[in-house]
């Protein structure tokens, strides 16, 4: 295919987060009905669409971003503005709003405006509608063939490797990172000569305080987990609003992978020993945070 066509919204717009006060709001929204229209758009082998996710996908997000979460980003200059590299975070929050969070702070206020594909779980692809959004956002299942086919692209890779005992766990084990599974994005990362971005977030463990689990009903429904919170599911569709945290998203020093040997990354010794590095790198992050972070809510 095609490279993809990007029509970026407006630049001083987007950093603002208030597209519809800039001037070039409506000749942008009417340029896209135009080529949405006329079929004038391209979409990668995954399925991404850049132009549907700046102007439709991540547009509801920009409001909890800015003014709900009142997110501040350190460290950007960590991200290069080219090439692959894999983002590494922390998970958690009952739903996954972090994940989205870091790929807003990247689309809007890195430099080079970059997207970031992330790997998802099977879940996220088998739900209706959901699966194909998460496509057309250009992320894909969290699989070794196509983290390593992203980027050696030079794409821009996000992972989140606590997966579900991430976003799961209770509200008394907050910031505590769980294990990195067996450390399969450390090994795309090394066969492709990446850098590695370990990143840490504080503020997303605040917004659904998970007190308590429901595995029976979570089984019925096919879910990881049911969780009971401070509002959900006593207030109903209300509690499901996530409580307004300040959020930190720090992307840190890269860790190279160029100069390891070759074939490290079929040894487990290496690649284990290198996801204990990442995964104390972010959790050394998130306690510097902590202290930063002034107040929780306010």
């Amino acid at each position: 295919m095609p490279d993809a066509k990007v029509i970026p919204l407006d630049p001083e717009a987007r950093r603002s987060g208030d597209e519809e006060s800039s001037p070039h709001a409506l000749a942008s929204a009417l340029g896209f009905l135009r080529r949405r229209l006329a079929g004038d758009y391209d979409v990668d082998d995954f399925g991404f669409d850049p132009e549907l996710t700046d102007h439709v996908l991540l547009a509801p997000l920009r409001p909890l971003y800015r003014r709900w979460f009142r997110v501040e980003t350190l460290g950007l200059e960590n991200v290069p503005a080219t090439g692959g590299a894999l983002v590494v975070a922390n998970h958690s929050g009952t739903l996954a709003f972090d994940a989205m969070m870091t790929q807003l702070a990247l689309a809007d206020e890195h430099p080079a405006h970059r997207h970031l594909r992330m790997l998802g779980a099977d879940l996220v692809f088998r739900l209706p509608f959901v699966g194909e959004v998460a496509r057309k956002g250009g992320h894909t299942l969290a699989c070794m063939p196509d983290a390593e086919r992203l980027l050696g692209q030079g794409e821009l890779v996000g992972v989140w490797p606590e997966g579900y005992k991430g976003i799961g766990k209770p509200f008394s084990e907050r910031y505590k990172l769980q294990r990195f599974g067996r450390g399969g994005f450390v090994a795309a990362a090394l066969r492709t000569r990446t850098p590695i971005i370990p990143t840490a977030i504080v503020g997303a463990e605040e917004i659904y305080p998970m007190l308590g689990n429901v595995p029976l009903l979570a089984r019925l429904l096919g879910l990881p987990y049911f969780p009971l919170t401070p509002t959900f599911p006593w207030l109903g569709p209300l509690g499901m609003v996530p409580l307004p945290s300040r959020w930190l998203i720090a992307f840190g020093e890269p860790i190279p992978t160029e100069d390891m040997p070759e074939g490290a990354a079929d040894d487990p010794m290496v690649v284990l020993e290198l996801t204990d590095r990442v995964r104390e790198n972010i959790q050394q992050s998130i306690y510097r945070l902590l202290v930063q972070r002034e107040s929780v809510f306010f």
